[in-house]
């Protein structure tokens, strides 16, 4: 009988937390409401009927009608069961919309997580995107520059090809202009020789003939020709280009002097001989035998006329960079400064070379007609320069050879002509090697190919000796 009481007690106070109404049931409502302290104090307040006496047993309720208005009974027992199950499944519904309302903000806060998420990778993507925008702006930036400097690389590759074609143009009059002059200097010397025959009363006579057997002659000789190499413009401009990338080195003493000072690579230096009033311009090859060697001469394709008079041969003339001839006093001061010694390199035109060293080099004064001096030989080449050594060099104007006649005529140079001599390399540049003429005019050096044989390079060379 004690739990049914506390059971009813329970639900009494369930009744009250919920609000609902006690008076109006109608089991509640019998029991005895306790008297208000105020009617205008709304507080729900009940009064309960305890028993004083323990109850050990059940509380048995009247089966039919009580007179007895404050009896409990079963139908009331009923009717509290029935509103407590009622309140339990709305207990158990609450219960479940709770949990359903915590699901809803455990989905919610995960909802939030990951709209953050999504807003930290929108705001990545964001600068992704604005360093894309800036990354190719730049690059079309870079290709507008681009495209500007190839605009003005063609024009300027334009302007230097019309340039070009000028130049080849101006060349090729040029060209026209020699191969007249060579005609009009083969007609005069006729014509003097018809003259000189007819004083004398008898035929010309050139030059005697090299008569050397050469211990080496090239193999594989072309066909014979007489034709001076014209068309070389497009090799000669490579050539110069390639060579114009060896920078000016300036080195106002002798070479020897500018290797010492770690200068090794070949090219273009300015020098100045002692007692010279002005630097020389010469080419400084350091790629052969330790290096520290001057080219006073260079032969190699026909493109500068080496028939000249004894001021040009006296001054220089040619391109230092291409074929040349430095100069007659140059030379002369040059050897003034110390001991030299003499290097001749020869090419074939089987792309064979070949050299010739002489132990000692140098040259007299002007007043001497700067006469040769040599040394002893050495190399592979042959000695064909012996015979000429201790002669004074002659020009076309000025005769100073052994021969009766000019040699300078005969074989279109200037050189230390005996009468006239076994080596002619300021001759005519032919191409091909084996040439005809009536005199041997070509670049031949006898001892290596013969008299009409012209070699296709030649280069001179001196250096201080060690």
């Amino acid at each position: 009988m004690t739990q049914s009481f506390c059971c009813l007690c329970l639900g009494l106070i369930y009744l009250c937390f919920f609000g609902i109404s006690l008076t109006k049931h109608p089991i509640l409502s019998r029991i005895r409401r306790a008297p208000e302290a105020n009617e205008e104090n709304k507080k729900c307040s009940y009064t309960f009927l305890v028993p004083e006496q323990k109850i050990t047993g059940p509380i048995c309720a009247a089966r039919g009608y009580s007179v007895d208005k404050d009896r409990v009974t079963r139908v009331d027992v009923a009717g509290v069961r029935d509103l407590l199950s009622k309140q339990r499944r709305e207990m158990e519904t609450l219960k479940l919309v709770v949990d359903v309302d915590g699901n809803m903000v455990n989905e919610m806060k995960l909802l939030r997580k990951e709209s953050r998420n999504m807003n930290s990778r929108v705001t990545q993507l964001y600068m992704q995107l604005l360093h894309e925008i800036i990354r190719k702006r730049d690059n079309s930036l870079e290709l507008a520059q681009l495209e500007t400097r190839i605009l003005n690389a063609t024009t300027e590759s334009l302007r230097l090809a019309s340039r070009y074609r000028e130049l080849e143009a101006k060349y090729a009059a040029l060209s026209a202009v020699v191969n007249n002059q060579s005609v009009l200097i083969g007609a005069l010397e006729e014509r003097c020789m018809q003259v000189y025959s007819r004083r004398h009363e008898q035929s010309p006579m050139g030059p005697p003939m090299v008569q050397v057997v050469p211990e080496n002659i090239p193999v594989n000789v072309p066909r014979f020709t007489n034709e001076i190499q014209r068309d070389n413009t497009q090799r000669f401009a490579r050539e110069r280009a390639l060579d114009l990338g060896h920078h000016q080195q300036v080195a106002p003493w002798k070479l020897s002097d500018a290797q010492e000072a770690g200068q090794s690579t070949s090219g273009m230096y300015l020098i100045k001989p002692d007692e010279a009033e002005r630097p020389l311009q010469v080419w400084c090859e350091q790629d052969i035998d330790n290096g520290g060697w001057t080219v006073i001469q260079s032969r190699r394709d026909g493109s500068v006329n080496f028939f000249r008079n004894w001021e040009n041969y006296k001054s220089g003339f040619g391109n230092i960079d291409g074929e040349y001839w430095l100069g007659l006093e140059g030379i002369y001061k040059l050897g003034r400064q110390g001991d030299y010694k003499l290097l001749v390199e020869l090419e074939d035109w089987m792309d064979k070379k070949v050299y010739a060293q002489y132990s000692s080099f140098h040259l007299e004064p002007e007043s001497e007609g700067f006469r040769l001096r040599l040394g002893t030989y050495q190399g592979n080449a042959g000695d064909s320069l012996s015979s000429h050594n201790g002669k004074q060099f002659t020009t076309l104007d000025r005769d100073k050879d052994g021969f009766t006649g000019n040699c300078a005529h005969f074989h279109k140079g200037g050189w230390w002509y005996n009468a006239c001599g076994q080596a002619n390399l300021n001759g005519v540049w032919y191409t091909g090697g084996v040439y005809r003429s009536k005199f041997q005019d070509g670049m031949f050096w006898a001892d290596y190919g013969g008299g009409f044989y012209s070699m296709k390079a030649v280069r001179m060379l001196i250096r201080p000796i060690d």
